[in-house]
């Protein structure tokens, strides 16, 4: 395994980022605990999860499946960088949810507890909150980070000019600020390479992509379409909406001898913004999959042909729209 830096940051991770999203929800506790025994042994130390995953209001199902399996094999808890997220609605109160300090406060307590550890590697927020001032955002993470609670600040879905803005007030405060951030980023979503991508490049930021098969229509669909979620309303819209591509795409990937969705991570591997995209396998046969794309090397005439099929924004902004 060839370990990346995390950003600027000293901190080594996996190439790919084992997301937990499915466990409780998709996977039973069990298959949990033997995915993610399964992912360390395979060299993944990057873990992600969030305090909503279960998507039982309050509940943080899903950390409190992570806490047990680090209580059973606590000699694991130093082997892999742990990373939460803060934002979402945890309660039904009023402060029971967003980015006040009151709120980053008690999740934080509430994500220790759950996942029976008493520090997060990497603490994001899932999303930028317009209605809490930055100075308090930033004064409530130092706080966590001086009492050891919390040791490196990311941040997930916010726009360039969020990150911009973000980093350069923690700056002036002497505060070391966002050093990840978590974005929609696939072969079919390339948006973020406007603003976000080089907001990232500019101010150290390791780029984390979420839902890098864009939720499954990139993992060969075409090929079987009748079963999961591959035979929901949604996904057949999605399908059809994006047939000629997914056709070409499915092709050429048979042309390189490689599985669809092994090529969709390898080629997001491929640049050099990207840290880890995020896998969540609901089965130790999709984890297994999923390392393939690890052993992939895609040159330029490959890479040139799938952006021929999945075409970007046309590069970064202004010159994607302007001159």
């Amino acid at each position: 395994m060839q370990y990346r830096n995390l950003g600027r940051t000293g901190l080594k991770v996996s190439p790919l980022c084992l997301g937990t999203m499915n466990f409780g929800p998709e996977t039973t506790e069990e298959d949990s605990y033997q995915i993610m025994d399964a992912a360390l042994d395979r060299g993944i130390n990057f873990f992600d999860t969030a305090d909503v995953y279960g998507w039982k209001t309050g509940e943080g199902i899903t950390e409190h499946i992570i806490g047990r399996w680090l209580e059973k094999n606590p000699g694991k808890r130093d082997q892999i960088v742990l990373a939460t997220k803060v934002y979402g609605k945890m309660g039904e109160g009023p402060n029971d949810q967003r980015l006040s300090a009151y709120h980053i406060r008690k999740a934080c307590e509430d994500s220790l507890r759950r996942l029976k550890t008493d520090r997060i590697d990497l603490y994001q927020m899932h999303h930028i909150d317009r209605s809490t001032p930055w100075e308090e955002i930033w004064q409530a993470m130092e706080q966590l980070v001086r009492e050891g609670k919390v040791l490196y600040v990311g941040s997930s879905n916010f726009a360039g000019w969020n990150i911009a803005q973000a980093n350069s007030l923690a700056a002036q405060r002497h505060f070391m600020g966002l050093v990840s951030e978590q974005s929609l980023y696939n072969l079919n979503a390339r948006m973020i390479e406007l603003e976000v991508i080089p907001a990232c490049q500019a101010f150290g930021l390791g780029l984390i992509p979420w839902s890098p098969l864009a939720g499954g229509l990139l993992g060969g669909v075409l090929q079987k379409v009748s079963e999961g979620r591959r035979a929901s309303e949604r996904m057949q819209q999605a399908i059809e909406k994006h047939r000629p591509q997914l056709e070409q795409h499915e092709a050429f990937c048979q042309e390189l001898g490689h599985h669809p969705a092994d090529v969709a991570l390898a080629w997001l591997l491929h640049n050099p913004a990207v840290t880890a995209p995020i896998i969540g396998p609901r089965t130790l046969e999709q984890l297994e999959g999923n390392l393939k794309a690890l052993d992939i090397t895609l040159d330029e005439a490959a890479l040139k042909r799938l952006d021929e099929i999945w075409p970007g924004p046309g590069g970064q902004a202004p010159e994607a729209y302007a001159w």
